[in-house]
């Protein structure tokens, strides 16, 4: 059977030399058919009756449930779980930056101005840089914790007014995050709400505490705990594994729970560890989002043993086969179970730190705050004793890393390092807009998947459409490690963009496509839009921007949607998400949604007809605001 495609031809050419592994390349393949309810939405297996099917013959569940409601309430448990997650996220980064300031952790603060910054928006007057944190974390969980009648109080400092207004008037302006999330769960449940509009708007309303907390928040606490991002250039791709040292590959989402390992591996004692053991020092290879974290920051913390991003989560089996990992450590999700076996063959061993993330192989070694230098001794320690074990003769494991990837990728791209490579203000962005030299901004967001023409194939190709005409694009997720090895994140891609676009990269000496890094930054860009909103006097629906989530994968990217869709952004998908069985659902998202949140989605596949699309309503809200597009 075929094996998936790639975007990255390196990547293809090198699964095509690997016949004696089973990838998530060659299970695709193995999957290619489909349940056709489930990809509607009109699959219901909540009850014993079931699963019901809704078809023309039977448009009723057993239960009376019809495809609107069987729809909405599978949709809102999907939003719900990728809520979920990254609250977990957000909880957990918290309570580490409580422990810092309650002085039970011993990690320092890496970011004395993000920590300054962050408490002043709050309102939060200390003495002492520990009560700050304190302080900070404990408004944080707070508003995590509240009941789902309480109000959450910081979004009231995360949105603009006109948004939060609209909420209100909407009657989705979030309770308690984790309240939610548990009702939601509720309301789902059989002969419950059956309500598609009223589980619609419940999930706007999950959208709003995923996108201003579990994203826009975590990645401020981050700044603080783990240093904000510096722009700089880095590697990205397999190469970037260097078998002369000890290579640990970084698997999750949640950063700050590196934070011991990588203060231990910055100092000597830490590297004498992969010394003791044959081995340079000891590296860290990004493989998921929190590799891309890890790069995006690695100019204030970990720049030395930072290796780079290996790329994204449909590259890890691959990078394990190379023979170069060590140790893999999960934190939490986009870790591939299929690299178990590529594991045990390669005789890699596999870590946990949460038990969210537990693969059935890999050993859990609890993340305890308090003791994070204890456990990243401890984990240093055992990567050293595998290395050793893996370079013995007759161990069988074989090096095989190809050249690929790219030296020079632009990183370190926030909310505001982008401000203050501008000059201090987004206005010289805004003046390009309003100049025609750029025609306008899209976010090439969220995951990677193998559905829309192979790996990584509609984003790379919207991606080099959108350039070619004159658009700037910011990427964050995924998206940004298949962008990144195939060039287009570094400053040589500028011959791929439009004239206009393409003279401002020459000026600036950046890329046409500016990598934001992981997922979370996702709510960096939503920084970036507000800051470009306020500037412009205008609100969110009226910006001259797109997102886009061309390759989306899990009920995350779902959750990140809808934070879209509530923010009054219009979103575009490729992949039609487990609605369109249900006519009210459809109508609500593609044509009602305008005149409720100012949100818009549209689906399209053709990356030139996405592109032209884009291009029509970037042009229709800069004629709005009478500018010539």
């Amino acid at each position: 059977m075929t094996r998936c495609a790639s975007a990255d031809s390196c990547l293809s050419d090198y699964l095509e030399s690997k016949t004696d592994i089973n990838t998530a390349f060659d299970r695709f393949a193995e999957q290619k058919v489909k349940c056709g309810f489930g990809k509607l939405g009109v699959c219901c297996r909540l009850c014993s009756n079931g699963p019901c099917r809704i078809t023309p013959d039977s448009p009723k569940g057993v239960c009376g449930a019809t495809a609107d409601s069987i729809v909405a309430r599978n949709f809102l448990r999907m939003v719900a779980a990728g809520s979920a997650c990254y609250l977990h996220v957000c909880e957990a980064t918290a309570k580490r930056l409580k422990a810092i300031g309650d002085g039970v952790s011993p990690l320092p603060i890496r970011s004395q101005q993000a920590l300054d910054e962050l408490s002043a928006l709050f309102g939060i007057e200390a003495e002492t840089t520990a009560e700050k944190a304190r302080l900070v974390a404990e408004k944080v969980l707070a508003d995590l914790y509240k009941p789902r009648d309480e109000k959450m109080e910081l979004v009231e400092f995360l949105a603009p007014q006109e948004r939060i207004d609209t909420w209100n008037k909407l009657g989705i302006f979030p309770g308690g995050a984790k309240a939610e999330v548990f009702d939601a769960l509720v309301k789902t449940s059989t002969n419950l709400n059956t309500d598609p509009v009223d589980q619609m708007l419940h999930v706007l309303n999950l959208g709003i505490s995923t996108g201003l907390y579990g994203l826009a928040l975590t990645n401020l606490m981050n700044d603080v705990i783990m240093g904000e991002p510096v722009i700089r250039t880095a590697a990205t791709g397999f190469s970037v594994a260097d078998p002369d040292y000890v290579n640990i590959a970084v698997s999750g989402h949640s950063h700050s729970v590196f934070a011991g390992l990588i203060a231990l591996l910055e100092t000597d004692a830490g590297q004498a560890i992969g010394r003791e053991a044959g081995a340079k020092g000891i590296k860290l290879v990004g493989m998921t989002c929190v590799g891309q974290d890890m790069q995006l920051r690695a100019g204030s913390s970990g720049t030395d043993i930072f290796s780079g991003q290996a790329g994204n989560n449909f590259t890890q089996e691959a990078l394990l086969s190379t023979g170069a990992i060590d140790m893999v450590i999960s934190e939490f999700n986009c870790t591939l179970s299929g690299i178990e076996p590529i594991a045990e063959k390669q005789n890699v061993k596999l870590i946990c730190l949460d038990d969210v993330a537990k693969l059935s192989s890999a050993e859990l070694q609890p993340d305890i705050l308090g003791k994070e230098m204890e456990l990243a001794e401890k984990l240093a320690r055992m990567a050293a004793t595998q290395h050793k074990q893996r370079r013995a003769i007759d161990t069988g494991v074989i090096l095989d890393i190809p050249q690929h990837g790219f030296g020079d990728v632009v990183t370190g791209i926030s909310e505001k390092s982008l401000v203050d490579f501008l000059g201090g203000s987004v206005q010289p962005l805004i003046d390009l807009i309003v100049s025609g030299q750029i025609k306008g901004v899209v976010g090439v967001l969220g995951c990677s998947n193998l559905a829309e023409g192979g790996h990584d194939v509609m984003t790379v190709n919207l991606t080099r459409e959108l350039i070619k005409r004159d658009i700037l694009v910011l990427s964050a997720g995924c998206t940004t490690g298949g962008l990144a090895n195939v060039g287009l994140c570094s400053p040589g891609a500028r011959d791929l963009a439009g004239p206009g676009l393409k003279a401002v990269c020459e000026a600036l000496g950046i890329p046409p496509v500016l990598n934001f890094g992981p997922c979370l930054s996702i709510g960096r860009i939503e920084m970036v839009a507000k800051a470009l909103a306020q500037a412009m006097h205008i609100t969110m629906p009226e910006l001259p921007v797109v997102i886009s989530a061309p390759q989306w994968l899990e009920e995350q990217a779902l959750a990140d949607g809808a934070f879209g869709l509530a923010m009054g952004l219009t979103l575009h998908l490729a992949q039609v998400p487990p609605v369109a069985g249900s006519p009210i659902i459809t109508k609500l998202l593609t044509e009602d949604l305008p005149g409720i949140t100012g949100g818009r989605l549209f689906i399209e596949s053709d990356p030139v007809k996405t592109a032209e699309q884009m291009a029509a309503i970037i042009a229709g809200k800069l004629g709005a605001l009478g500018v010539a597009a």
